[in-house]
Order: C-alpha cells, then structure tokens, then sequence
C-alpha cells in the first residue's frame, strides 16, 4: 500500500516564478517521509492551488502552470 495522500509542508517557488522541468517546488510531507515534488515542464507558476498546511490526495493538482 503506497501513500494515499500527503500534506504542503512548505512551497520553494512563488506563483510569478520560473522554473524548469524537474526543478523541486514543493515539499509534500506523507505518514512516513518527506518528498519534494519536481514540477513536470518549463514554465511560470501561474497559481498555487493549495497552500501550505493543507492535506491532499496523490495526484492532486497543486499548481497552474504557464508552458515557456
């Protein structure tokens, strides 16, 4: 049984902020251990969908992201 969901511990980028695919933007923090999630392609972080503090599930959309 894998991780089912995980909490936003802290957010590394902004929205307004560039970023590459495969950079680290965010630590997710599961039952067992802390993980940073690598944003997925090249763009500008257009809004952040949760916030810190809040609990979601696995392949939850945490952010909008504007392609480069």
């Amino acid at each position: 049984m894998g991780m089912q969901e995980g909490t936003i511990v802290r957010w590394l980028k902004a929205e307004g902020d560039s970023v590459d695919k495969g950079e680290d933007i965010v630590e997710v923090e599961s039952a067992k251990v802390n993980e940073m999630v690598q944003s997925p392609a090249a763009g500008r972080i257009v809004r952040l969908v949760v916030a810190e503090g809040d609990t979601v599930p696995v392949q939850a959309i945490l952010a909008e992201l504007d392609p480069a």
